[in-house]
């Protein structure tokens, strides 16, 4: 235990030690397949971490208990859950006190993963602000949450159904850091250049690691602006993201009929998802888990090279 969060057994004897471990969403695996894809999902990802050399932590709430490191009851127990309710770091104190279960979002993943020294964290993409965010204020809890957490958060970016652009500039406003891994374009999740050009670059996950180490040095001194995340944007290959004219068609349809329907704030974001899923014939549920399975991988990558720098 560490005072109301519960750590797995293996998660705790890794942090002890400084070893790599990789905190892992349960949103993707309690909304995002049924059962049984989203068991296999887990122990794919699981499997892809530990094979790099890393611990793998899946983050959920059980019975009103947060757990960093679901032991085999716990996931069971996640996968097969319907209806289980979605987390973000607001959440975590009213799931808590009902005592409910709860897969916990980009935002509260972080929050508890940082929470027991958890560095690494990887996820398919983030929350980022709404189109139409100038006369709605819809912005993901994830940007502010990022902002006072030090975890390295590897992601292919936004989805494009967001304003890609306006979530890069608030990320920027709230001092979070972006860089992207072996590219200088900022991606949209589904295609690979989201439109938005980016300063920092890294090549290697010990040039991620040493970046790593640096904002803990600085954040250690006090120095104002310098304790938040690393985003690490990771985008697919070219052969491997959605086809251009599929999804600039996929997208329109979606949003006019979001419109059309009425659907608004956090709704909007679900329903575009499964519009995509719909209209592309599965093509974006293949991109979304290869998306997850290439994060999974460099996340554990970082983590271990961040592990071996000198202590």
């Amino acid at each position: 235990m560490n005072g109301q969060l519960r750590i797995g057994e293996e998660v705790r004897d890794a942090l002890a030690s400084g070893g790599a471990v990789v905190a892992l969403e349960s949103t993707l695996l309690a909304h995002g397949l049924p059962f049984p894809e989203n068991e296999e999902l887990a122990r794919e990802l699981n499997a892809i971490i530990r094979g790099v050399g890393a611990v793998p932590a899946t983050v959920a709430v059980v019975a009103g208990e947060p757990i960093v490191g679901l032991d085999d009851a716990s996931m069971a127990r996640l996968v097969r859950s319907h209806g289980m309710a979605k987390l973000s770091a607001r959440d975590l104190p009213l799931a808590m006190a009902r005592g409910s279960d709860g897969a916990t979002t980009v935002a509260s993943t972080a929050a508890l993963s940082a929470a027991v020294g958890i560095k690494t964290f990887a996820t398919g993409g983030l929350g980022g602000v709404h189109r139409g965010a100038r006369e709605t204020y819809d912005e993901s809890a994830d940007l502010a949450t990022l902002s006072n957490t030090p975890l390295t958060v590897v992601c292919a970016g936004v989805k494009s159904l967001l304003d890609i652009s306006a979530t890069v500039e608030r990320l920027e406003t709230l001092n979070v850091a972006v860089a992207g891994y072996r590219t200088d374009r900022f991606p949209g999740f589904y295609r690979r250049d989201g439109g938005v050009a980016l300063d920092w670059t890294f090549d290697t996950p010990e040039s991620v690691a040493r970046a790593m180490r640096a904002r803990d040095r600085l954040r250690a001194a006090g120095v104002s602006g310098a304790g938040g995340a690393l985003v690490l944007a990771n985008p697919l290959p070219v052969e491997a993201e959605l086809d251009e004219v599929m999804h600039d068609a996929a997208l329109a349809s979606g949003l006019e009929a979001a419109t059309a329907q009425g659907i608004s704030g956090k709704a909007v974001t679900p329903f575009l998802l499964a519009h995509f899923h719909r209209v592309t014939g599965g093509e974006s549920l293949r991109v979304n888990l290869a998306i997850v399975r290439r994060n999974a991988r460099l996340a554990a990558e970082v983590a271990v090279a961040h592990a071996r720098l000198p202590k």
